[in-house]
């Protein structure tokens, strides 16, 4: 059996490799002429995304790329801590979520891909497929084919496939915050390491974890209409950020600001699969990075997927099976992860409120075993 991989970004090596471990080859095909080194901020790898990596060989090495981030701390603008959370929860051999830069966890993937063979085409936009009756055709921008048994898609948010799949498949949903970030070594902005704190401010939101290098990462999520985007997004975050009893402002105002992006997430997407085609990751349930997840889900998918094409009598039983056990766990995350997008675009009025009632959810909804769910979540071959 053939699996056509749609996309190469963390998804889609996961697959691959997946697949590869149940016997089933797998081809790569990405959209964009070049490999995605060095591109992208970070991110956070749960301890369920690193327990499902664990499957593929590969958690030590992307736990050696980053940083442990396993506690988050909780704080208002104005300086009130409003309380303390698990980044997720520790696993039986002491694993805790981790951060990594995302072009880290790109070529860690990608390099564990290669080391199985996996071939990756690049430059190659799929605008179409056709199935016939034992077989399904990538057709390529470019004018060129592929034919495989399976179309998987690892596309994105944006994914074409699931539109080609269901013309009637949502728009991704802007989540009201443009997000940016990056890492500065600047010895007035300290903090205890392995910590995130997350600053719900009067403007927008700050958050930030310090490394044992004393390299400070950072990310910044600022409400504001959608496409909306300023010549220097500079000035904009210092205003955010002045009036907040933290070292946010003066933190924007001496870091390399890059690209703040748009937040999306994907509302419940009705049809995963179709014959010979399945949506995967944030093809089929995009998360907003609030949930932490969205890497993690994404290879959780993978390793479920190859599972059930391994065990299942036909495609169509396997995917049937990867829907059923995969759909209520994502669409779940997604909702949690816009409730607390939706908390850090709160206005005035709702931002008291806010901040009020932050300290009871969080001895309440926000412990340990509130989010077992999420963070204990295992998947195997």
């Amino acid at each position: 059996m053939k699996a056509l991989v749609i996309g190469c970004g963390i998804g889609g090596p996961a697959l691959a490799m997946a697949l590869h471990e149940v016997g089933i080859e797998a081809e790569i095909y990405e959209a964009y002429g070049d490999t995605a080194h060095g591109i992208g901020s970070f991110l956070n790898l749960a301890s369920n995304g690193l327990d499902a990596l664990r499957t593929l060989g590969l958690h030590r090495e992307v736990m050696a790329a980053g940083i442990p981030t396993p506690d988050m701390v909780m704080w208002s603008g104005t300086g009130k801590r409003l309380g303390t959370v698990a980044n997720g929860l520790a696993l039986d051999d002491g694993t805790v979520s981790h951060t990594v830069l995302r072009s880290d966890l790109y070529r860690i993937m990608r390099d564990g891909a290669d080391r199985r063979g996996v071939r990756i085409s690049y430059g190659k936009r799929m605008v179409s497929f056709e199935e016939t009756g034992e077989q399904v055709t990538a057709v390529f921008e470019d004018g060129t084919r592929a034919g495989g048994d399976l179309l998987i898609a690892a596309d994105g948010v944006r994914s074409r496939t699931r539109h080609l799949l269901d013309p009637g498949a949502p728009e991704p949903r802007y989540a009201g915050l443009y997000s940016g970030g990056g890492i500065i070594h600047d010895k007035d902005f300290t903090g205890e390491p392995g910590v995130y704190h997350m600053v719900f401010g009067k403007r927008a939101f700050f958050g930030y974890s310090v490394a044992e290098s004393g390299e400070t990462w950072w990310f910044a999520n600022l409400p504001r209409a959608f496409g909306d985007v300023p010549d220097d997004w500079r000035p904009i975050l210092v205003k955010a950020f002045k009036d907040d009893a933290n070292f946010s402002g003066e933190l924007v105002r001496r870091a390399e600001i890059g690209p703040m992006l748009p937040i999306h997430d994907l509302p419940p997407v009705p049809v995963w699969h179709r014959g010979r085609v399945v949506l995967t990751g944030d093809a089929a349930h995009a998360t907003s990075p609030s949930s932490g997840q969205g890497a993690s889900l994404a290879i959780e998918d993978a390793i479920v997927l190859a599972r059930c094409l391994r065990d299942a009598d036909d495609h169509d039983a396997a995917f049937r099976q990867f829907e059923a056990e995969r759909r209520e766990r994502v669409e779940r995350v997604v909702a949690y992860a816009k409730t607390i997008s939706n908390s850090k675009a709160a206005g005035p009025v709702a931002r008291v409120f806010r901040d009020a009632l932050m300290p009871f959810f969080l001895k309440k909804s926000a412990g340990q075993e509130s989010l077992a769910w999420m963070y204990r979540h295992q998947v195997s071959l």
